[in-house]
């Protein structure tokens, strides 16, 4: 099911990203050929931008495609190696706690306010904040499944390789 779900967040931020290129093309279209524009494009590129980079964040973890340095750590053994990947996973859970609060709190307040951005369209918050949250929080699932995987496949003597984390559809 998490496969599903990161698979689905995949696709809608490869439509968020060709979104943006479309609305931003039309608005420059607009300006420069119309003297007009969209209304509160400002505002939709910046929450489609949310989405673009929120979403596949979990797909990024399963496919063990996180920025990493190991200058140093290379040259370190190799059950080393596999403890230090565990470990930065760990600091990556709990970097994202803050993140997901931050996020639910948001959410939940402009919900329950019906909170808009001002503008001609009076567009509401609470989608970005949405996707936002629920990118935020799928990512802290499959880190929290790869940390539990990559324990177990080092307590049975295996090694972390650096290609897609061993994952089955949960389904």
């Amino acid at each position: 099911m998490l496969t599903r779900i990161e698979k689905l967040f995949l696709d809608l931020a490869a439509i968020a990203v060709v979104g943006l290129g479309a609305l931003i093309t039309i608005s420059v279209c607009l300006r420069v050929f119309a003297n007009s524009g969209i209304p509160d494009t400002v505002v939709m590129v910046r929450e489609l931008m949310v989405a673009a980079i929120v979403l596949p964040l979990a797909a990024v973890v399963t496919a063990r495609a996180n920025i990493v340095v190991e200058v140093l750590t290379q040259h370190f053994p190799r059950r080393a190696q596999d403890w230090l990947v565990v470990f930065g996973s760990i600091v990556g859970l709990f970097a994202l706690l803050p993140l997901m609060w931050a996020g639910w709190h948001e959410l939940a307040g402009n919900w329950s306010s019906g909170s808009f951005f001002f503008g001609q369209l009076s567009l509401p918050k609470w989608p970005g904040r949405a996707l936002f949250f629920l990118g935020i929080a799928v990512c802290w699932v499959r880190l929290a499944i790869t940390v539990w995987r990559d324990i177990a496949t080092i307590r049975a003597g295996g090694h972390i390789d650096g290609g897609p984390a061993h994952v089955e559809d949960e389904a």
